[in-house]
C-alpha cells in the first residue's frame, strides 16, 4: 500500500503513543458540544499538527431532514448554598453542566434543584455526562454521594450561557494518493472530559494523518473531525 518512508521509521511505538498521549491530554479539559468555540478551539490545536480545512455551516441550514442547531457556548455556572458557597462549579469540571443548558439564575428550594440535577447512583463518586441539545431545559451533573448530602436550604443556581445563531464546525484533512479513491476515517469531535469518547480517537486520527503526510500512497485518505450525529450528517449533506 505505501511506497517510500514507513509509518513506522524514526519513531518507536513509546515515543508514538506518548505523543499521542500527550495531545489527547491537551485537548480533555476543553469543553465541546456540537457547536460552539470549544469545538474550534480543539479544530486550533489539531491545526497545529496538521493542515485542517475548517468549515462553519450556519445554523438553520437544511442537512437531509435535520437542521443545523444553534450554536451553544458556556462562560461559567455553578450552584452556590446558602452561606454563599459554591457546591458545584464549572471551573473545577465543565462535566458539571448538562450540554446545551440554556442561561438560567435563580434561587431554588432543594427540592426544585431535584429536578434540575442528574446522578450515577451506582457510581456515586462520579459526575455523569448529559446533554440536551435538541429541547431546550439546563441541568447540572454531580457526584451521587454528594447530592445526597444536600440540606433542604435556599440554593442559588447560575449557567452563564448562550444560545443564539451561530455555526456548527467541523475539520478535515485530505491526503492525497495516486488515486482519487479515498478511504475516510472520521472521529466525533463534540464531548468535554471524556478521555475514551472522544480524546483517543482524535488525537488517534490526528497522529495517523500526521505520520501520512510524509508517505506516498496509492489511495487517499480523508480524516473528518465533526460533531457526533449531526456533524457527521451535515458533511454528508455537503459532499
Amino acid at each position: 500500500m505505501f511506497a517510500g518512508e514507513s509509518l513506522s521509521s524514526q519513531l518507536t511505538s513509546e515515543d508514538i503513543g506518548e505523543e499521542i498521549y500527550a495531545l489527547a491530554a491537551k485537548i480533555y479539559p476543553i469543553c465541546r458540544s456540537i457547536t460552539g468555540n470549544g469545538v474550534r478551539h480543539t479544530l486550533r490545536e489539531l491545526n497545529t499538527h496538521i493542515a485542517l480545512d475548517i468549515d462553519e455551516v450556519p445554523t438553520g441550514t437544511p442537512v437531509f431532514d435535520w437542521t443545523v442547531p444553534r450554536e451553544w457556548n458556556i462562560r461559567d455556572a455553578y450552584i452556590k448554598d446558602a452561606r454563599g458557597e459554591k457546591i458545584v462549579d464549572f471551573a473545577n469540571s465543565n462535566l458539571h453542566v448538562m450540554s446545551y443548558s440554556v442561561p438560567v439564575r435563580r434561587q431554588i428550594s432543594l427540592n426544585e434543584l431535584k429536578g434540575h440535577v442528574h446522578t450515577l447512583p451506582d457510581q456515586p463518586d462520579l459526575i455523569p455526562y448529559r446533554t440536551s441539545y435538541y429541547a431546550e431545559n439546563w441541568a447540572f451533573c454531580m457526584a451521587h454521594r454528594q447530592f445526597e448530602n444536600l440540606r433542604d436550604d435556599t440554593y442559588e443556581v447560575l449557567i452563564d450561557s448562550s444560545l443564539a445563531d451561530g455555526y456548527l464546525t467541523y475539520g478535515e484533512y485530505l491526503h492525497k494518493g495516486e488515486t482519487e479513491d479515498e478511504f475516510l476515517f472520521s472521529a466525533h469531535i463534540c464531548h468535554p472530559s471524556l478521555a475514551n469518547d472522544n480524546c483517543s480517537g482524535v488525537a488517534l486520527l490526528t497522529h495517523l494523518a500526521k505520520r501520512m503526510a510524509g508517505v506516498r500512497t496509492r489511495y487517499s485518505y480523508r480524516f473528518l473531525f465533526a460533531p457526533g450525529t449531526i456533524g457527521a450528517i451535515t458533511w454528508l449533506a455537503r459532499n
